[in-house]
């Protein structure tokens, strides 16, 4: 399947995004051999056609909730061309049915469709399994097998939402970050790992906290892009003052900021950077970071925004592959099966699909403006309620996007015959 390289700085921006080196080997194998001649484009749009493949994981918790709701608001697309939805294992679901929370057969599907839908994974319940059967274990396999190394996590505060932030609404006005971290490295991937006994009896517990040069390198390339598309401001995060792993990547980072003139590169230690994000977050454009601060980062600034249920993200790489694209939010199994969760976070990640996946843009965009259309009418999930809101639940707020998007692409569609009439006329 023909894809071509594409990334944009922010939900809702079109843009094309230069090569990246692709994923090479598997990052659990650390020690494994690289070779710097290998170097594929980023990732991953089909060109646009008139039926594509998606993979459903619905996961655990309020996951098959959200599933439903967002297949449900994107059925007028339907009209336009064919979403072929088929749904897999992952996560506790899987090792509940399967005793793995990765199954082969999902791995099959995965590498068989034109892209993937995420919903959400884990729970109490499987929280005390061995490590390898815990549901984060099959997210990390997954990331690890389809080669997806990018994560982008926007962090963009919605004029509804000014009030919803926990932080005052001068503090978060205006806020719009792009949250660029590595995925498939660092210390969740690094070896050896484990925990032993030692001769006196006592338990020992260690990880490898562990970057090659190529690893940083395609990050820090993705990151430099998504910064040219956007305010051309670039902060990476690392720990170089104690860290040589972080010093690695901080040298790295600087020696290609010399292919990026236009850039401006700052640098923050973890924990200023963490501060700042809640002291002065309108200072950051991009920021790009390592797998485990970027996991704690991108948490914080999505919280800027007043709510988890109203952010997506995407994760790319392998250009011969699926990405996946998910809400940035947990599986929230306190109001499972409640109809109390928040679809929005994943209908918006169903329009990064569409835009950076399959190659429909305007369908994207109709997307995204059904959800500004029902934001602004003031319906809202408990999440996100305030003063003057109408409360609607999950499957509600589902309908609700669907309504708006079946006008827009009849609108379009009158448009667009309308075009095609005086065309006519005109010959």
């Amino acid at each position: 399947m023909s894809r071509c390289g594409v990334l944009a700085g922010v939900v809702g921006l079109a843009g094309l995004i230069e090569q990246a080196q692709a994923f090479v080997g598997s990052p659990v194998l650390r020690a494994r051999a690289f070779s710097p001649s290998t170097s594929h484009k980023l990732s991953m749009v089909t060109e646009a056609k008139d039926s594509y493949d998606v993979m459903l994981l619905p996961g655990d918790g309020i996951g098959p909730e959200i599933t439903a709701a967002t297949v449900n608001a994107l059925e007028p697309l339907q009209s336009l061309f064919k979403l072929n939805f088929k749904e897999a294992l992952i996560g506790g679901a899987a090792i509940d049915a399967e005793g793995s929370p990765w199954p082969d057969s999902t791995l099959a599907l995965a590498k068989a469709s034109d892209s993937i839908l995420l919903a959400a994974i884990g729970g109490p319940k499987w929280d005390g399994n061995p490590r390898e059967l815990r549901p984060e274990t099959g997210l990390l396999a997954m990331r690890s097998q389809l080669g997806l190394f990018a994560n982008l996590r926007p962090a963009k505060v919605m004029k509804e939402l000014v009030d919803a932030s926990s932080l005052k609404p001068e503090i978060v006005e205006g806020v719009d970050i792009m949250v660029v971290r590595e995925l498939t490295g660092d210390v969740y991937f690094g070896t050896p790992k484990g925990i032993d006994e030692l001769p006196s009896g006592e338990r020992v517990g260690y990880n490898n906290m562990i970057y090659h040069e190529h690893e940083v390198e395609r990050i820090a390339k993705v990151a430099y892009d998504v910064a040219m598309k956007r305010g051309k401001r670039l902060c990476s995060v690392d720990k170089a003052n104690v860290l040589d792993v972080s010093q690695l990547w901080r040298d790295v980072v600087i020696k290609m900021s010399e292919d990026y003139p236009e850039v401006e590169l700052t640098h923050q230690y973890v924990d200023n950077a963490a501060m700042q994000l809640i002291r002065w977050p309108k200072q950051f454009d991009v920021m790009v970071t390592g797998n485990i601060f970027g996991d704690i980062l991108s948490d914080e600034a999505s919280m800027l925004v007043g709510s988890l249920g109203m952010l997506p993200s995407a994760s790319m790489g392998n250009p011969d592959g699926p990405g996946v694209f998910e809400p940035c939010h947990g599986s929230a199994p306190d109001i499972a099966g409640q109809d109390k969760a928040n679809p929005l976070a994943m209908i918006l990640s169903a329009a990064m699909m569409l835009r950076y996946d399959l190659g429909r843009p305007a369908e994207a965009d109709m997307v995204e403006a059904a959800v500004d259309v029902v934001m602004d009418k003031g319906y809202a999930t408990n999440d996100i309620q305030r003063e003057g809101t109408t409360a609607v639940g999950c499957k509600e707020m589902g309908d609700k996007v669907k309504e708006e998007l079946a006008k827009l692409v009849a609108a379009g569609a009158g448009a667009e015959a309308a075009a095609v009439g005086e065309a006519a006329a005109a010959r």
